[in-house]
């Protein structure tokens, strides 16, 4: 089944007026969107989308958007291949250019060694220390939301952690942190967002610039590191070896940009999206704070699965293959929805609801497994742990005002502002 296209508006009950490859589709309301994704699980096999607009025109590839698939597909990296792109539509120059040598576009024995010398220089030492600094940071930062009454999440000093943690972790001096916060906030805040009617991953000519000044700033401190290692991430990095291979200038320079800003904004949006659950679903806010310690890996969970911060992959098929009840043809294009996947029906009870309790909650925020599963995770759990647990147990008056904004996007679930208030709440 190959799908027309007939977006605009949507509101439909039939498979076949949604078209996933059309631009208008992504700037639809996000419960929309979910929507359309719950028709699409209940057909027999993936469907194929066709681009009808602009470069991407004849384009096409398949939609994997049940929990079944999304996992199995995950787990072949064999068949399901990285390296020709992860993005939808086509990945731009500059992502390739950018992001080429990072382990998010590798396969097989290479993305196993480069994944390899990564994991080996986290060590148990520093995630210790990693830790203990989270909950100090947090601390303070919440210090200052409170302090300052902040009135937007995303501005808020909150959802600063990700940043602030990850920069000590890897050492980065202060006096740097505000030109690469800038650079961060000017590359995310064009990811994925729609330009002359394509909803296409991109990052201007001046954004690219800022990206490529970005990781000439951190292959100068690789530099230094290597000849004056501090106890950082950045000197573990250059310093680790596995069976005589290191990570080269390339590599570090794809790293150090996907360590920031992917693993920046992926936990700030997942932290404004908990703010947002948590005012919205007030009773489930309630019982986690009635049992913080015995509910809140719990909610942190649920906040991932709920929020889904990550929409989408893409893959290359290697080889004939069959999944879902359909069967791939080598070259094809399959896209592996995460947003979907985790509100399966199948897997997951009342998927629309947020529930702290939920268990087993097997999402795939973290992607479906395989070789290819987020080394960020635990990480990522431990700051929105430390988040969570610090502003509900100091205050019982912070709470968001609606929805997230959300920035049109068919890559991430972004968050462009989320109002926040620090106001009793009133009584009925």
């Amino acid at each position: 089944m190959s799908v027309p296209g007939q977006v605009p508006g949507l509101r439909t009950e039939r498979p076949k007026d949604i078209d996933l490859a059309d631009p208008a589709f992504w700037r639809l309301p996000r419960a929309e969107r979910l929507r359309a994704f719950a028709l699409l699980r209940e057909l027999d096999a993936p469907v194929r989308f066709t681009a009808r607009t602009g470069r991407e025109n004849g384009l096409s590839f398949y939609a994997l958007v049940k929990h079944a698939d999304v996992k199995a597909a995950s787990r072949r990296a064999d068949v399901f291949a990285s390296a020709p792109g992860v993005t939808v539509p086509e990945p731009a120059r500059w992502a390739k250019a950018v992001f080429g040598n990072s382990m998010v576009n590798m396969d097989g024995a290479g993305h196993a060694g480069l994944r390899r010398i990564v994991s080996r220089a986290f060590t148990p030492r520093l995630l210790a220390e990693a830790e203990e600094n989270i909950a100090r940071v947090t601390r303070r930062l919440v210090d200052e939301a409170v302090a300052g009454r902040s009135t937007d999440f995303m501005r808020s000093a909150p959802a600063r952690l990700p940043f602030e943690v990850i920069c000590d972790l890897m050492g980065i001096p202060a006096t740097f942190r505000p030109w690469i916060a800038a650079q961060i906030d000017h590359a995310s805040s064009h990811v994925g967002v729609e330009r002359r009617g394509l909803a296409r991953i991109r990052v201007p000519g001046r954004g690219l610039r800022s990206l490529a000044r970005m990781q000439l700033v951190m292959a100068r401190l690789a530099h230094e590191r290597r000849r004056q290692p501090t106890g950082d991430l950045i000197s573990a990095l250059v310093r680790a070896d596995v069976d005589g291979q290191s990570l080269g200038a390339r590599e570090l320079g794809a790293f150090f940009s996907l360590l920031l800003v992917a693993g920046v904004e992926t936990t700030r949006n997942a932290l404004a999206h908990g703010m947002a659950l948590l005012s919205r679903f007030p009773d489930q806010r309630a019982l986690l704070v009635s049992g913080l310690d015995r509910h809140i890996d719990g909610a942190v969970e649920e906040i991932v699965r709920h929020s889904t911060p990550i929409i989408q992959f893409r893959r290359t098929v290697t080889t004939e293959h069959e999944l879902g009840g359909r069967v791939f043809r080598r070259g094809d294009k399959a896209v592996l929805f995460y947003a979907s996947a985790n509100r399966d029906e199948s897997v997951f009870a009342e998927p629309d609801l947020f529930d702290v309790t939920r268990s087993p909650n097997p999402h795939l925020g973290y992607g479906g497994g395989g070789p290819h599963h987020c080394l960020g995770a635990h990480l990522a759990r431990l700051e929105m742990r430390a988040l969570f647990t610090e502003v509900l147990a100091r205050t019982d008056t912070a709470r968001a005002l609606g929805d997230p904004e959300l920035v049109d996007s068919n890559f991430d679930n972004r968050v462009r502002g989320l109002p926040l208030t620090f106001d009793p709440v009133p009584m009925p």
